[in-house]
């Protein structure tokens, strides 16, 4: 999943993106609102961490505006948001769930639980179950563990990531662009052929007969 960390102190929003990218995720950092609405405008996320104070405005008011659709992402669908701030009065808490927002955590945090809320709200989307299960495939997120016919699979960070998107959308056929979207970061090159050669990969370690199957001119797609 690709995810978009909006916090004004870099050394925070690094550490906060080396743990999430550790999980597997694709993460892209915006330091100021205004490059968070770029950022918004331009890439598909599919979960937001926002601070409440930023440099040049507030991200209570970047919430709204995702919220109401006066920032249109660049898919239609608005991305989960997490506020992630340290105003920690209760009044403040309503304030932000109240404006849309779908969790709020209060700095500090520990890493492993801003995860594992962040797989709660991803989850949401996806599916109810922590476990995908997908005929001969099973995916256990918060275990990082990956298996067909109950044989363990060894699958790099980025493996694991594009499986499991390609298990949470099954039977979809979805382009090299919306995958680069959704599982890579900004940092990718979109003319280079990282997502062919990573699916190429994915489906030797998965063996045969064949799950990701090649719809000529459309993309990919894992059979049901």
């Amino acid at each position: 999943m690709r995810l978009l960390i909006v916090e004004d102190e870099p050394d925070l929003a690094g550490a906060i993106a080396r743990g999430l990218r550790r999980d597997g995720h694709a993460v892209d950092v915006a330091l100021t609102a205004t490059d968070a609405d770029i950022k918004l405008r331009s890439a598909g996320y599919d979960l937001v961490c926002l601070d409440w104070t930023l440099p040049d405005g507030s991200g209570l008011a970047l919430c709204r505006d995702l919220i109401s659709g006066e920032l249109p992402t660049l898919e239609g669908d608005r991305p989960r948001i997490l506020m992630l701030t340290a105003r920690d009065d209760v009044q403040d808490r309503v304030a932000g769930l109240d404006s849309g927002a779908d969790d709020y955590l209060v700095k500090p945090f520990a890493m492993a639980e801003l995860g594992a809320r962040i797989r709660v709200l991803l989850r949401r989307e996806t599916e109810s179950d922590p476990v995908l299960q997908v005929g001969q495939l099973r995916l256990d997120h918060a275990r990082f563990v990956a298996e067909r016919d109950e044989t363990k699979l060894d699958l790099t960070a980025k493996e694991f990531a594009l499986l499991h998107y390609f298990m949470a959308h099954a039977g979809i056929v979805m382009s090299q662009e919306h995958l680069l979207e959704h599982v890579w970061d900004e940092m990718a090159d979109p003319l280079t052929n990282v997502v062919r050669v990573t699916v190429s990969n994915l489906r030797k370690k998965l063996g045969e007969p064949q799950l990701i199957t090649t719809v000529p001119g459309r993309g990919y797609k894992l059979e049901e």
